[in-house]
């Protein structure tokens, strides 16, 4: 799974996913893409399992690139805690997704496999989302 190989700090803020991405929001490396359209922390689990599927489907065709890195992480209180006495050990990461932003791209394939790939990744996301084709 996706982790940095090291951070600044070990815990992070939680933050806010106000507006929309205006980073990360066009087609730059294949030419199809799978684009979020709500906003949501998507876990390395989640984007693993998502570049797995969409390369199970191509069959290790064409090439597929993750445009989303998970570099925030996640605490977690041990179960049973009182309150107070700090707040708990990192546990997961994840990656903050705002709507528009590109997820994955896929190219070197047809676009009907491209379209059941990118489909397979999508049923895999905690959000709406919407495939795109880029336009030549």
């Amino acid at each position: 799974m996706l982790s940095p190989k090291r951070t600044r700090f070990r815990k992070q803020h939680r933050g806010r996913m106000k507006g929309k991405s205006y980073r990360g929001n066009c087609i730059c490396f294949g030419r199809y893409a799978l684009q979020a359209l709500e906003p949501t922390w998507i876990t390395a689990r989640q984007i693993e399992a998502g570049r797995r599927a969409m390369t199970r489907y191509a069959r290790r065709g064409g090439k597929i690139w993750v445009r989303i890195f998970p570099d925030k992480p996640v605490t977690i209180r041990p179960t049973e805690t009182r309150m107070g006495s700090g707040k708990g050990s990192p546990e997961y990461w994840v990656a903050v997704v705002k709507p528009g932003r590109i997820l994955y791209e896929m190219g070197g394939v047809s676009e009907t496999v491209a379209r059941v790939a990118i489909s397979i990744a999508a049923s895999k996301m905690p959000i709406r989302s919407q495939f795109l084709r880029l336009e030549i």
